[in-house]
């Protein structure tokens, strides 16, 4: 288990338990799409970079209002 992961402060920093585990999702993707990490790996998993790279504050969460911009989601579900 990554130790950031048991306490509460990561999931304050970035505003929720949710957000966090979308923000952990969409990287880890990124990562195994081939995007470059953001810190040096020195052995650890595509998990734990994304979870150090969210704790340096290196990743950030922006919530993009689409009535306000005009664009429609590709898909509704």
């Amino acid at each position: 288990m990554i130790e950031a992961l048991k306490d509460d402060e990561l999931m304050r920093k970035v505003g929720g338990k949710f957000r966090l585990a979308a923000m952990i999702q969409r990287r880890w993707c990124q990562l195994m799409d081939g995007a470059r990490p953001m810190v040096e790996r020195a052995g650890r998993t595509d998990l734990e970079l994304v979870v150090e790279e969210i704790r340096l504050g290196l990743l950030t969460y922006e919530h993009i209002d689409l009535v306000a911009t005009g664009a429609a989601p590709a898909e509704v579900l």
